[in-house]
């Protein structure tokens, strides 16, 4: 199997054109990476590296989930800090938008409709830059809000405005800049340019992690915590998480459509049989970064509320109620039961809310029946679209536990095991990153597969298809 799949990408060689793209790609994210080792001017950023090489602050919660996504820009103070995560949170705001607003939901149908919302989506790309941007140099002012303490005086500049100023404008360009660069991949190079974007930075982080395993089993100057056993464990628990992804991407529910013969102009078109695939993990990543986003918010405004209630001179009733907001701020930390609790019930809700925003059964119905389709014993028009409704809802129920599973290991192995795992490592035995890579990798197969049967060659393992696929 190895043979062939070395013979494949061979192959993609000897085609001009995605040759062409391969390289193009490889080089439109060489500079991507880039942007996350070149630094900010009046910022240290090489002390904020120091720091961060010897602690394992910033590893978890959205602060880890958003350095995972820049590729370790973040903790460098480097221009692409922000990373595309701006670009991602102004297309998924407009996709819910278009859902729910009439208006919108009609621009989306009319031809040049979708070219108009992506350019909102670009002009609202730049408002969360600016802010985001505003809030990040506000943090790195004062670092120990955001990194923890210890961390070092980050900024060189005596001129606060100044210094606001150039760093939001360079923050802003350089999420603008990455973001005109997923475009290019996705037009001129091979996958999914955003995608790629995101899946380059959270490789980066890989080198880190392999260190941190070898830690784990060769640790300097102390005895070893994990034994043979434990290496053997977590080499199945890695095979199993990733054969499960892939299946769970892959998983479809086939659903067969009868269409009848009809006559467009002068033109006799025969009638056929086909099938509608539901995707099982439609909603795809976005539930387990919505649950991680929000969940992280009370457990800090909790904290900061017990805190201070119960700083010096307070009341014996604040002190209490303090103390209060203080267990509260606990529970909800990751490791907690209330913590998966809580954790598991929002990506079932936002699974089956990004599909109820998304799928459109009611015109997917509509659609069917225009075009003289129907599903085989199912009355056309309303009986479809509740037929599809129950349908879509079962299967997303599997994938919403599937994704909570996923979503719940690396939490468990740095937090519930014993001795825990490092958190640069768990990472890679699930949640949001061995999702992204997976899915990015398999959709970006698919695409030089088509290239390659194009030309008569062989595809990705065997004949010319990815195992499953169909």
């Amino acid at each position: 199997m190895f043979a062939a799949i070395a013979n494949t990408f061979s192959n993609c060689f000897k085609i001009p054109e995605l040759k062409s793209r391969i390289f193009f790609t490889l080089i439109v994210l060489a500079i991507c990476r880039l942007e996350a080792v070149v630094r900010i001017p009046g910022l240290n950023g090489a002390a904020l590296a120091d720091f961060f090489n010897k602690s394992s602050q910033g590893g978890a919660g959205v602060l880890g989930m958003y350095s995972l996504f820049t590729g370790g820009a973040l903790e460098h103070c480097a221009i692409g800090a922000l990373g595309i995560m701006p670009y991602i949170s102004a297309t998924i705001i407009v996709q819910l938008l278009t859902a729910v607003v009439p208006a919108w939901s009609k621009l989306a149908r009319e031809e040049g409709g979708r070219t108009k919302l992506i350019q909102m989506g670009r002009y609202l790309t730049v408002l969360l830059c600016l802010g985001q941007g505003l809030f990040l140099a506000m943090q790195y002012e004062d670092p120990t809000r955001i990194f923890g303490s210890g961390a070092p005086n980050l900024v060189l500049y005596s001129n606060i405005f100044l210094y606001r100023l150039q760093t939001v404008l360079i923050l802003t360009t350089g999420t603008m800049l990455l973001m005109w660069l997923g475009e290019q991949i996705t037009e001129r190079g091979i996958g999914n340019g955003v995608s790629l974007v995101i899946t380059i930075g959270i490789l980066a982080r890989l080198p880190a992690a392999g260190r941190g395993l070898q830690d784990m089993f060769f640790p300097p100057h102390r005895d070893a915590q994990f034994n043979f056993g434990h290496a053997i464990a977590l080499l199945f628990l890695l095979a199993g998480v990733i054969a499960g992804v892939i299946a769970i991407t892959q998983a479809q529910r086939k659903v067969p459509v009868q269409y009848a013969q009809r006559v467009v102009g002068r033109k006799v078109l025969a009638g056929g049989t086909s099938f509608m695939p539901l995707r099982v993990n439609y909603s795809g990543v976005m539930p387990i970064i919505f649950a991680q986003a929000i969940l992280m918010f009370p457990q800090k405004v909790f904290q900061w509320f017990g805190t201070t209630l119960t700083a010096p001179k307070s009341s014996a009733f604040a002190s209490y109620l303090g103390h209060g907001f203080i267990k509260i701020a606990g529970a909800l930390n990751a490791g907690a039961p209330t913590y998966y609790l809580i954790y598991t019930l929002m990506i079932l809700f936002f699974s089956y809310f990004w599909v109820a925003t998304q799928f459109n059964e009611l015109q997917i119905a509509d659609d069917l029946k225009k075009n003289g389709g129907y599903i085989p014993g199912v009355r056309p028009g309303q009986a479809t679209a509740d037929y599809l409704h129950n349908a879509m809802s079962r299967i997303t129920l599997a994938g919403a536990i599937f994704l909570t599973v996923i979503a719940v290991i690396p939490v468990l192995l740095a937090d519930s095991m014993r001795p825990p795992v490092p958190i640069n490592v768990a990472t890679f035995f699930g949640g949001t990153s061995m999702l992204i890579m997976v899915g990015v990798l398999l959709d970006t197969m698919r695409q030089m597969e088509t290239h390659l049967l194009m030309r008569h060659y062989d595809g990705f393992l065997k004949k010319g298809k990815l195992r499953g696929r169909f």
